[in-house]
């Protein structure tokens, strides 16, 4: 009989997606607490409240504890911390998991000390806490020392995404995977754009992600006179994804804060250079000619058309990005020490364990 495993996310997160299909393909019956629905095949789904603000999560303890008593399953595992963590924190069933996925660790504790206080009590009932970047460690034991954190990154699929040969690509083109939301700055990526397009007509953008800001930065772009070399997909599948980061040679991500960046990760796999924000978790994967000030558009613009100019550069960087991933990036690897971890904490039972372990 197959062990039972109660994510707590977003369903309509295509990380939490990904990890409830990795998890099933592994033999775990899985479930899925969460406040924003989507359908998941094989998963089984018990769907909280809607949450508009950050203070409705409050209000859903109950609920999440009902479900959770419901599902009776053998191992929690947030997404997470100071949202579904919180949840998962206040249910009390045990062995528990948490995920640090960047601003819950590396912003919220930091707005003011309530938010801190809290966020190190959430992390303190969890038996295991998991981040996919060192800095996104350190944090959690900032807030809370003695936690048990290993590093356990998104991975990608190999299968999916790989390069394409770099002299097949029609020309020049560049693509940001971030969402349109304020913190992933693609208001700088148009700023730096016009100032690469206006030396380099022929340069073009693909902007992927979706979000709240689409209107605001269609009008940027339409008032940069961008309108024609700009082209907003929105939110695509893998296979969208792949098929344009096929045609392109450079992938820019310029977040204020971030921790390991699946889409750095898919682009880097896919063997196109990669400029991103000067970020710790970033120089864990990228040297120091591919980092950028975070905000700097004049500094992105200046790389960008250092690449441009010098093909040969941008596709030794690229070898070396797919290479790289080739090595150390592979989803399959992480997702087989998470199975590995789940197991271990079923095996020892319930209890605090302390350091820090790098899997994969």
């Amino acid at each position: 009989m197959s062990h039972h495993l109660c994510l707590l996310g977003d369903a309509n997160s295509v990380h939490v997606q990904r990890w409830a299909g990795e998890m099933l393909a592994r033999g775990w019956q899985i479930s899925l607490v969460t406040a924003r629905p989507q359908p998941i095949a094989g998963v089984r789904q018990i769907v909280l409240p809607p949450v508009t603000r950050s203070l409705d999560w409050l209000a859903r303890v109950s609920p999440a504890r009902r479900a959770i008593a419901a599902l009776n399953p053998d191992i929690v595992h947030a997404h997470y911390v100071t949202s579904y963590g919180y949840l998962a924190a206040r249910c009390g069933t045990r062995p528990l998991i948490m995920t640090a996925w960047g601003s819950d660790l590396l912003v919220t504790p930091r707005r003011n000390l309530a938010l801190r206080l809290l966020t190190g009590w959430t992390l303190s009932q969890a038996d295991l806490i998991t981040g996919d970047s060192p800095d996104l460690l350190a944090a959690a034991r900032n807030l809370r020392h003695g936690l048990r954190t290993e590093l356990i990154h998104w991975g990608v699929d190999l299968n999916r995404f790989k390069p394409e040969p770099w002299e097949a690509k029609p020309s020049f083109e560049a693509v940001s995977l971030r969402s349109w939301e304020p913190n992933y700055r693609i208001d700088v990526i148009l700023e730096a754009f016009a100032k690469v397009h206006a030396e380099r007509s022929e340069a073009r953008l693909h902007l992927l992600g979706g979000g709240s800001q689409e209107s605001a930065l269609r009008a940027q772009a339409n008032s940069l006179g961008l309108a024609d070399a700009v082209q907003f997909h929105g939110r695509l599948d893998d296979a969208g994804m792949a098929e344009v980061l096929g045609r392109c040679r450079l992938s820019i991500s310029v977040p204020e804060s971030d921790a390991t960046s699946v889409s750095v990760l898919e682009s880097m796999a896919c063997g196109l250079a990669v400029l991103a924000s000067d970020l710790p978790a970033n120089r864990d994967w990228l040297g120091a000619d591919a980092l950028v000030p975070a905000g700097n558009a004049d500094a992105l613009a200046q790389k960008w058309l250092s690449l441009m100019n010098d093909g040969s550069q941008a596709a030794y960087l690229g070898q070396s990005n797919g290479e790289r991933i080739a090595r150390n990036g592979d989803r399959r690897a992480q997702m087989d020490a998470m199975d590995r971890l789940y197991r271990q904490l079923l095996a020892s039972g319930p209890g605090r364990g302390r350091g820090t372990h790098h899997a994969g």
